[in-house]
């Protein structure tokens, strides 16, 4: 017997769920199209990285984030002149320009400098004709041994800090920590006062 006051069983199992469920069965087709274009993209661009042209280091905005180092839009001017690459010389050798930013301190100036010599010193330059090469362009036996790179080219990583390891002293056992700070933390507090104390002291000293 059915108990209590409720609502008599009568549920409405007609409608169309197969409108409202999301199906993925095309996932595995899509992963393989995808994998085909890319590798196609790379024939296409080659001799040049299929990851595109080299990016700065840049600062994360705003106060949660400006501690991480990611890859930026483009170089600055200032850098480029820095590192010794031409503005319009640049993106035909595969350095992103973003004329637009602008070098607010001096580490990540002589880092990104550096980033560019280095790309710089590794950088092979194939001539516009095959059999007409210019000035600027590499050797032919360099050439003849270069690869396209595949994937990231020099990745941003955030390097760990080292640990130093030292053995537990008897002194540093003995360190009470807090009672430091709450010293110190006297001393601060009580600065401005004794300092005029001990200017009066002295001056009365003087006078004496």
């Amino acid at each position: 017997m059915v108990k209590h006051n409720n609502v008599v069983p009568n549920g409405h199992f007609k409608k169309h769920w197969q409108n409202y469920v999301k199906t993925w069965f095309n996932q595995p087709a899509r992963k393989t199209r995808r994998r085909a274009a890319r590798q196609k993209k790379a024939v296409k661009i080659f001799p040049r990285p299929t990851a595109g042209p080299l990016r700065p280091m840049v600062h994360g905005q705003t106060l949660k984030y400006n501690m991480k180092q990611r890859a930026g839009k483009g170089f600055s001017l200032e850098e480029l002149k820095a590192a010794g690459i031409p503005k319009k010389l640049a993106p035909t050798i595969g350095v992103s320009v973003d004329h637009r930013r602008k070098n607010r301190s001096l580490e990540s100036l002589q880092a990104n400098v550096q980033r560019l010599k280095t790309y710089k010193a590794k950088l092979v330059v194939f001539p516009r004709r095959a059999r007409k090469s210019k000035a600027g362009d590499s050797a032919p036996e360099e050439l003849a041994t270069a690869t396209q790179v595949q994937g990231p080219y020099m990745p941003i990583v955030r390097e760990k800090p080292s640990v130093e390891l030292v053995k537990v002293t008897e002194e540093m056992k003995s360190f009470k920590a807090y009672n430091k700070l709450r010293v110190e933390r006297t001393n601060k507090r009580h600065f401005g006062a004794r300092l005029k104390k001990a200017a009066e002291a002295e001056k009365d000293e003087k006078i004496k």
